[in-house]
């Protein structure tokens, strides 16, 4: 069941430099990137590749999209780093920008979208505190069984991925994990009056794109409200075009009290993130109480708006629909007695292998990339398929036939 394939020298030589001197806190494939262009990437031998994985979502508008990179060249010979210390002419103009975008009235920028997440949950423990009344130091957030939301000490603390936690206690308390997409277990949940917040993924990425049942959303919004609750997105991944709407929310007509956004707010050209809040939430913290040096910087700003203005403009949501529902029924008309299911929501879409070699979707994905497409397992039997979101019908077709070409790998 091995792919046959060879790394070529030039290759092995990047290899072995990142095994010598870098951490090895990550597994990759023996792939060696370094160009890419809209949905494609060329490895160091100029391989052309289509990258199916879009930097876990980062790459939403395309590799190094032209509009993106020409704000971010020009702002860089501008002025690239002030700290909060002082004001930039960017910051506010930013700031007015992406809250009139997503309808809120303040935004909060960080950096990666672990930092955003951190600002959100100690927003909604300041809230708790200063508006709610729960009693000091016993605030409560719930959060959802096989979530990723990070890898800080905090958050791998509601984290039930054993290899995300073990040996890293003592962990973090005021957390109470139930499982996804379990409406009961949240109603019992909320009845806790120090519950000041429920945190979840609108689609859970890193569990193998997990969809929640039609209707869930509303009634996470629902009970929130009905508890006093604050309601916290986390749309790092599914946020900003990828399911189909600009965020996953968006498809029950659901608004979130707290907002996390990252990755893709960049085009992933460098890292930016954003918390957004109403002002009853987000004026609960002071200044001195939270920040971040880089956080909001210039050239970020600038980078930001432009992306978004590339999704709204090229409507790349709408595209991203279209092309999702031809992916999806693409893979499934392979009828390969491999692939157990196929699921997703616009360009945010994985495929559940059922082989009996435990690392069979491993595998598969080194027979993708032989065959020009770049794909990732993820807990060991699915695999996500998220181009960027600029891909057309042709290319749908073509990649649904190097899936179909490469599931043959399995058969030995």
């Amino acid at each position: 069941m091995v792919p046959n394939y060879t790394i070529s020298e030039k290759t092995q030589h990047f290899l072995d430099l990142e095994e010598q001197y870098g951490a090895h806190n990550y597994h990759p494939l023996p792939v060696v990137l370094n160009r890419g262009e809209g949905v494609y990437v060329w490895d160091v031998d100029g391989k052309r590749y289509y990258d199916f994985l879009s930097g876990y979502s980062a790459v939403n508008q395309g590799h190094c999209h032209p509009a993106i990179v020409a704000a971010l060249t020009e702002q860089a010979q501008r002025l690239t780093l002030t700290s909060r210390a002082f004001h930039s002419s960017l910051l506010g103009e930013y700031a007015a920008y992406i809250t009139r975008y997503f309808g809120y009235d303040k935004v909060l920028p960080m950096n990666t979208g672990v930092e955003a997440v951190e600002t959100a949950l100690k927003l909604c423990r300041r809230w708790g505190y200063v508006v709610k009344g729960i009693p000091e130091d016993k605030a409560k957030i719930i959060v959802c069984s096989d979530n990723f939301h990070g890898r800080t000490l905090n958050v791998v603390s509601f984290s039930t991925d054993p290899v995300a936690r073990k040996n890293f206690g003592p962990y973090m308390p005021g957390y109470e994990i139930i499982p996804f997409n379990d409406l009961p277990a949240l109603a019992h949940a909320l009845q806790d009056k120090n519950v000041a917040g429920f945190m979840f993924e609108p689609i859970q990425g890193e569990a193998g794109v997990v969809v929640p049942d039609e209707g869930y959303l509303s009634k996470v919004r629902q009970y929130c409200t009905d508890a006093g609750v604050l309601m916290i997105a986390d749309e790092i991944q599914t946020g900003l075009g990828r399911t189909g709407l600009m965020l996953a929310c968006d498809h029950e007509n659901v608004r979130p009290d707290i907002l996390v956004l990252g990755k893709a707010l960049s085009g992933g050209v460098l890292p930016v993130s954003a918390v957004l809040a109403d002002d009853d939430i987000m004026l609960t913290i002071k200044p001195g109480e939270h920040g971040s040096t880089y956080g909001g910087n210039p050239l970020a700003c600038k980078v930001a708006m432009a992306a978004l203005e590339a999704l709204r403009n090229e409507r790349m949501a709408e595209n991203a629909a279209r092309m999702g529902a031809l992916l999806r029924e693409g893979i499934r008309n392979i009828s390969s007695p491999y692939i157990k299911t196929v699921r997703g929501k616009g360009l945010l879409n994985a495929i559940v292998i059922d082989h009996p070699h435990e690392d069979a979707a491993w595998q598969l994905c080194l027979a993708l990339k032989e065959n020009g497409l770049l794909a990732k397992p993820t807990h060991g039997d699915k695999i996500r398929f998220a181009p960027p979101l600029t891909i057309n019908a042709a290319q749908i077709a073509e990649c649904v036939n190097i899936i179909r070409k490469s599931i043959e790998v399995l058969n030995s």
